[in-house]
């Protein structure tokens, strides 16, 4: 009978990722099922305390100072029933001078009636880079409902990022809420990319203080709506500090009956820093889809080609990420 670490790692080769880095001994892993740790593996400089409780799962991560993890950490967060809670507690220190990429996926492939709960407390000491990319893995009943809340802080020279994007099914329930603070010169870029149909309800609330000089953040936002689906996106950036920086940036694409909001927020308490801020909302493109069209395409197929090119990340050489630090 195959097991729960099985089934993961094969939904996690599913989605074209590779699940033989499971097995790699050079590359830090932990595979969470439900509230259970069913797979763990361990690299110097990097420490994992998992704590089951009875209602979800503590985990303590600490980078320690000065080390350099040249692989991504490779977490597998999931419920493979069509019913269950997931809790995550994370408690995360990077400590000085240290580097650290980590690679979740969160996997509910059969989910009806299912909760994801995350909960983050993160720590980016002085110089230190941490990077966090959580791509997820639905049903396509919509059945699951996602909460992840983390609350960031970032020492001087610090450097966070994260980015978040629905890999295969439907959202269901999405409602992302991060804040950040920044010190001096330290650097700060949350993105989320999603589409949501049917019935599904996305809201993000991303906010970020920019309290230190030369500190600086990019909020950024690709989401796409359609059927009866709802999108609410909330970007706050507060700059407080001389040569403090940063730029807003939401794009949401609506069809069929689908209703989107976007409230961007740029609050500016310095007069030596700046934020700007791009928001739109709207139909494709009408020029892109006549000439997707006139190559051949039809309608729906011009409509999913410009939706998945702007959901995908290869679009980060064209976003403003560094727009930010060549203007302080």
């Amino acid at each position: 009978m195959v097991g729960d670490f099985e089934q993961m790692l094969a939904v996690y080769g599913h989605v074209g990722e590779d699940p033989s880095v499971f097995a790699d001994s050079q590359a830090a892993h932990l595979v969470i099922h439900e509230n259970r740790v069913i797979g763990a593996h361990l690299v110097p400089g990097l420490v994992v305390e998992p704590d089951e409780m009875a209602d979800g799962v503590r985990v303590r991560v600490c980078v320690r100072e000065g080390a350099q993890l040249r692989n991504p950490v490779h977490l597998c967060f999931g419920v493979l029933p069509e019913a269950g809670l997931q809790r995550i507690l994370l408690d995360v220190t990077a400590e000085p001078r240290s580097r650290v990429t980590l690679q979740a996926h969160c996997v509910f492939p059969n989910a009806l009636d299912v909760t994801h709960e995350m909960e983050a407390d993160i720590r980016i000491a002085e110089d230190a880079r941490y990077t966090y990319f959580e791509r997820h893995v639905h049903g396509p009943a919509g059945g699951v409902v996602v909460v992840p809340r983390a609350r960031v802080t970032l020492a001087p020279r610090a450097s966070f990022e994260t980015e978040f994007e629905l890999l295969e099914g439907r959202v269901g329930r999405m409602d992302i809420d991060y804040e950040a603070r920044c010190r001096e010169h330290s650097s700060l870029r949350m993105v989320a990319r999603m589409s949501g149909s049917d019935d599904d309800e996305i809201r993000i609330r991303e906010v970020a203080h920019l309290q230190g000089p030369g500190a600086a953040g990019v909020l950024l936002s690709r989401i796409a709506v359609k059927d009866d689906a709802r999108a609410d996106v909330y970007n706050e950036l507060t700059a407080s500090a001389p040569h403090a920086v940063g730029h807003v940036d939401c794009k949401e694409i609506v069809m069929d009956r689908a209703i989107a909001r976007a409230t961007p927020i740029v609050d500016v308490r310095h007069p030596l820093a700046r934020v700007t801020h791009e928001a739109s909302i709207g139909s494709v493109d009408s020029r892109q889809m006549e000439t997707l069209m006139a190559r051949g395409l039809t309608e729906e197929d011009a409509v999913d080609m410009i939706v998945r090119a702007m959901l995908s990340p290869a679009r980060r050489a064209q976003e403003p990420a560094s727009e930010t630090r060549r203007t302080s």
